[in-house]
């Protein structure tokens, strides 16, 4: 067995002391790679590198971390096994999975999202490319910062417990407070697409926000890009499929593009919209990533105001970083509108906050208003 562990923590935390990562890999390579990038980072400590999810479970209480990350294939106990133990016994534990791609593995780390993971990401088949190791670096320290504030805020001295949507550690600079945030009116014309962009927590929400969309659906598209690696969209685009009831499909080159079908762009791939002739089409562009991302929602959402112009509409649900604010300006500077979800039901504000405090929002709303908002809009409600 191998284990390292550190000290135990000192008592009295305060908010400006390191984020406590536990790393969980049977791999003593990916153990060791991952431990020194946290290590290399002042806001970021590891407390404790450990073989298996059952030297996870036991060593939980003693280290105290407020992030782990948790391997799915390791020996003893794995990963979707020690993930409710972990959970019983630190409710508030930020959990990241970490997989290989693998259909089964994707398969897996979606379950974990039901489960109580908090994330997944994928491990690259080799570390030794120097672009795939540093895209898994910059992912993985992005999602153990964001997603270790629900831990963070809870350990505040006099902090109130908070429920299970999580916000970035810190807001954007000069953010201005949602009840101030300037929205614009709907566009003058009746949308006939939906765009919906999304990353961090946008598995859920997708699946939550489909289920509600189904008259939007049969009568016009829907085109969808959530921050995913190859093989795990193909695995979402079937659970999508039976949440909303209707067919969804990662977006084929060249496809016509129908009323009735939601696309989702293909992991490693941004995905576009072309024209041919009087049609739109699917186009599939295999570029660098954009804002760190391959599908990126910028793409998507700037080339299909090509098409629709003003009767463009498009959604930005939860998610780190800012892709989609500048795609949503371009719909905006066409005359479509933009709508975010709202910071109390996203996992994390980073996204949707992006596009509300750039001022290009129509409307900022909780997850379970954004469906049936869109059934009216697409109804010819204009407010």
């Amino acid at each position: 067995m191998s284990v390292a562990v550190a000290s135990s923590p000192v008592s009295g935390a305060t908010q400006y002391e390191p984020l406590r990562v536990m790393v969980v890999d049977d791999s003593v390579v990916i153990r060791g790679l991952i431990s020194r990038w946290i290590e290399a980072e002042p806001d970021l400590t590891v407390v404790a590198s450990l073989r298996t999810g059952l030297d996870a479970v036991n060593q939980l209480e003693r280290v105290r971390p407020d992030v782990a990350v948790l391997d799915i294939e390791m020996p003893e106990l794995d990963g979707i096994a020690a993930l409710p133990q972990l959970l019983a016994k630190k409710r508030d534990l930020i959990i990241i999975m970490a997989s290989t791609l693998t259909r089964r593995n994707a398969e897996i780390s979606l379950k974990a999202l039901s489960l109580g993971a908090a994330d997944y990401i994928p491990k690259p088949e080799t570390t030794r490319e120097q672009s795939a190791a540093d895209i898994f670096r910059h992912d993985l320290l992005q999602k153990i910062r964001s997603l270790g504030a629900r831990a963070r805020r809870r350990a505040s001295p006099g902090s109130v417990a908070a429920p299970a949507p999580v916000r970035e550690i810190a807001p954007a600079p000069h953010a201005t407070p949602a009840a101030q945030l300037v929205k614009r009116a709907f566009s003058h014309v009746s949308p006939r697409v939906l765009l919906i962009g999304s990353s961090t927590g946008g598995p859920q929400a997708l699946m939550s926000l489909v289920a509600t969309i189904g008259p939007v659906i049969d009568r016009f598209p829907v085109l969808i890009t959530q921050h995913m690696p190859p093989t795990f969209t193909t695995i979402l685009a079937e659970h999508l499929s039976r949440a909303a009831k209707r067919p969804v499909h990662e977006g084929v080159d060249g496809e016509l593009i129908k009323s009735g079908q939601i696309y989702l762009a293909p992991g490693g791939r941004h995905m576009k919209v072309g024209r041919q002739g009087a049609n739109p089409v699917i186009t599939l562009e295999d570029g660098p990533p954009v804002n760190f991302c391959k599908p990126a929602v910028d793409p998507l959402f700037a080339t299909a105001t090509e098409f629709w112009q003003n009767a463009t509409l498009a959604v930005v649900l939860t998610g780190m970083g800012s892709d989609g604010m500048r795609g949503g300006k371009d719909i905006v500077a066409a005359g479509g509108s933009v709508i975010a979800q709202d910071e109390a039901t996203s996992v994390v504000w980073g996204m949707p906050g992006a596009a509300a405090n750039a001022g290009i929002c129509a409307a900022i709303l909780p997850l379970d208003q954004i469906g049936p908002k869109l059934v009216r809009l697409f109804s010819g409600d204009r407010t």
